[in-house]
């Protein structure tokens, strides 16, 4: 004896008079919004990473003064350390956005 019934339970099948169609147009509408669900995580991912490699910047500065090199720390300091990704915006701005 099949320990399992035939196709899904009755939850999770199709409802009468439902065609075709719909199912198709339904799967998707749930793919798009699986795919603008990860895209918006690889926002807070983005988000994170900027933010590390800011704070590695930070410290490249700190060793560059250390080794005798403030010229190079003030340079990178000025022009890299802080600098928005987007000019005007933050990073966690465009995932709240």
């Amino acid at each position: 004896m099949n320990e399992y019934p035939e196709g899904p339970d009755r939850r999770h099948r199709r409802p009468e008079g439902v065609g075709d169609r719909t199912v198709e147009a339904l799967g998707a509408l749930s793919k798009a919004l699986e795919t603008t669900e990860r895209a918006r995580g690889h926002l807070y991912s983005f988000h994170q990473l900027t933010g590390g490699a800011d704070l590695e910047l930070d410290r490249a500065v700190r060793l560059l003064r250390e080794a005798g090199h403030p010229e190079w720390a003030e340079k990178v300091e000025a022009e890299i350390l802080g600098r928005n990704v987007i000019p005007g915006h933050w990073t966690f701005q465009s995932v709240e956005a």
